[in-house]
């Protein structure tokens, strides 16, 4: 059994930084140098990469604050209106990744390039970093499940528990680990993002049947399920569509030496 462990918050003068944010600020730095590593080993231009890492924070953190205020806790606007401003108060990780794919969508639509060309990137990028942001959940436990005697739960003040801010950080480090290691394998290029929806949404789905429901502030359930295991159907669809599509040939988007760039020289 795991012993219960709050990681302490960081006071600098008037400024508090608590754990979860450090550990989600930590992931999107891994995650964006991965995205651009992984450009340049793919020999594509990595710059709009780095322009697109903004983007992706600020979609991010409305989507998954919208997500968490609208359909896991809307008993939150009763309190005030103003909650929905609050973006820094609640984030939902489905609701950020919705978030981060809708500013993929539009920043790439504005730059006039092929997303498919950049998604085997952004799979080994977003996978990590991920992993890493939901090592935030588990320090400070905010995903307590089931009560259980299992080896990995955690010694909650009412009893060992089930995590599911470890699991799921579990489940993304060994996801990256099978994404890296097939990255090489050309029935799979263009395909590593549908992958990691496929897999996720499996594992995603089978965590959130063991959230808590007996404490006083838990997830809502749609006809029994949560919005996430929602949100793993619609993943799983995506997955069984982009691993089954036909793969259309790719583009190099590497910009030619006449525009003056070289590969890398912004990040």
């Amino acid at each position: 059994m795991i012993p219960y462990w709050h990681a302490p918050s960081i006071h600098l003068g008037p400024l508090t930084i608590e754990p979860f944010g450090i550990f989600v600020a930590l992931g999107i730095l891994l995650a964006a140098r991965l995205l651009v590593r992984n450009a340049e080993r793919m020999k594509l231009d990595p710059n709009p990469l780095a322009d697109y890492a903004m983007w992706g924070v600020i979609g991010g953190v409305i989507g998954g604050h919208l997500v968490h205020l609208l359909f896991y806790h809307p008993e939150e606007l009763s309190k005030s209106p103003f909650q929905i401003l609050k973006v820094w108060d609640g984030l939902s990780s489905f609701g950020g990744l919705l978030g981060g794919i809708l500013a993929a969508v539009i920043f790439f639509k504005m730059r006039k390039l092929r997303f498919n060309d950049y998604a085997d990137a952004f799979a080994l990028g977003v996978a990590p970093g991920w992993a890493v942001a939901r090592l935030g959940c588990f320090a400070v436990h905010d995903h307590p499940g089931v009560h259980t005697d299992f080896f990995l739960a955690v010694a909650f003040k009412d009893g060992p528990r089930h995590d599911l801010g470890l699991y799921d950080a579990m489940a993304l480090f060994v996801i990256s680990g099978i994404l890296y290691a097939v990255r090489d394998s050309e029935k799979l290029k263009g395909r590593l993002l549908p992958l990691l929806a496929l897999l996720y949404s499996f594992c995603r789905f089978y965590f959130d049947t063991l959230r808590a429901t007996d404490l006083s502030y838990v997830d809502a359930r749609y006809f029994n399920l949560t919005p996430a295991q929602y949100g793993c159907i619609a993943l799983v669809g995506y997955a069984l569509w982009g691993l089954l599509r036909k793969r259309a040939p790719g583009t190099s988007a590497v910009p030619p030496a006449s525009s003056g760039k070289t590969v890398g020289a912004a990040r």
